[in-house]
């Protein structure tokens, strides 16, 4: 199994990292429709690519805000000089996303000790960013280079699927963080933002890359490998019913997702617009809990009916046709749909808002 940083490289360096940065900066300044639809095509492509370069997109949207015009000024000249950004935020064992990894100031520099899991992205990344929790319990956030003394990035993700993530263990031995690499938290905690959903709809768009793969291979696999069944009267597979049926089905989850995710991306450029329309936020964020739905149903959906394209033949492992089944299911695990179905239904029928914990 091969990692895929020669092609993360090259995307870096053709600048399809930078869609977000303003024009101001040197960047295209695109739309938010404009840059989930690129992540769409990505993940079509290969969805393990798609998402190990979700810490790199969001580090761009996080330097998009008012307040981080410092950061800005540093950060998206060498972004686009093609320098990646990965993420080894997350660890394993504490309850609702609790930090133990710890951050003590020694000197004019800090150090950090401790585990994280859940890398994305960086073993790709020149730049890794990270959160610990300093000696008077606050969570600090900071970004140091790949090669920086005591990070050790391991390739140990044991995901069912989207295993060329590589999206294992980061472990941080007595790690240097001089003063200018601590972060001032791109969304502050209990605080409502579009960068949020941004981060929330691209798990949504990598969903619908999936499932127009699982189209692309239902109808490469139906043109040159399946072969009717015996009772059938078609003479190839193309002109059966029902493998016509079971393609059809797989596109129409397949649109089902994109449409949901590009209205969902609409919603989230409305709410910068109208930076001073709370409410407008607020829709973008039930918006982007419904794609969700959809998309996460629609791509599992998809990965499952490729299967009635074919025979037995059909799972034979030289197809891999069951790799589309689980890298939906590992992404969709990141946040559990069921509460994004029932944040959606409590907005209709109580107008209750989208918690503020980062997930929606």
């Amino acid at each position: 199994m091969r990692l895929p940083s020669a092609e993360i490289r090259e995307i870096a360096a053709a600048g399809l990292l930078t869609f977000r940065v303003p024009v101001a900066h040197g960047g295209a300044g695109s739309t938010v429709r404009k840059t989930i639809r690129f992540i769409i095509d990505l993940a079509a492509a290969d969805s393990n690519i798609a998402q190990a370069l979700r810490p790199a997109f969001s580090f761009v949207e996080g330097l998009r805000l008012p307040d981080s015009t410092e950061d800005a000024e540093r950060w998206f000249d060498r972004l686009l000089a093609g320098d990646v950004v990965g993420n080894a935020g997350w660890e394993r064992g504490g309850a609702n996303g609790e930090v133990r990894t710890r951050i003590t100031r020694r000197g004019d520099h800090f150090v950090v000790t401790g585990s994280k899991y859940y890398s994305t992205g960086a073993l790709y990344a020149d730049w890794v960013s990270a959160s610990a929790v300093d000696d008077g319990g606050d969570i600090v956030s900071f970004i140091v280079p790949r090669d920086r003394a005591g990070l050790e990035l391991l390739d140990d993700f044991d995901g069912v699927g989207q295993r060329l993530t590589a999206s294992g263990t980061t472990n941080l031995h007595d790690v240097v963080v001089h003063p200018h690499e601590i972060r001032r938290r791109a969304v502050p905690v209990g605080q409502r933002s579009p960068v949020t959903a941004f981060l929330q709809l691209y798990l949504g768009a990598v969903e619908a890359g999936i499932a127009r793969a699982a189209l692309a291979d239902a109808v490469e696999f139906t043109r040159r490998h399946a072969r009717p069944i015996k009772h059938s009267t078609a003479e190839r597979s193309t002109e059966d019913p029902y493998v016509r049926h079971a393609v059809g089905e797989i596109s129409a989850h397949a649109f089902a997702a994109e449409s949901a995710v590009l209205h969902a991306a609409d919603a989230i450029d409305r709410a910068h617009a109208a930076v001073d329309r709370p409410d407008v936020l607020v829709a973008a964020s039930v918006d982007v809990a419904r794609a969700q739905v959809v998309a996460v149903r629609s791509a599992l959906s998809a990965a499952e009916i490729v299967f009635d394209v074919g025979g037995g033949s059909a799972t034979d492992r030289r197809h891999n046709l069951d790799r589309h089944w689980r890298n939906a299911r590992t992404v969709a695990n990141h946040n559990p749909r069921s509460w994004k179905a029932a944040t959606v239904g409590a907005f209709h029928l109580t107008g209750a808002e989208p918690p503020t914990s980062g997930l929606f």
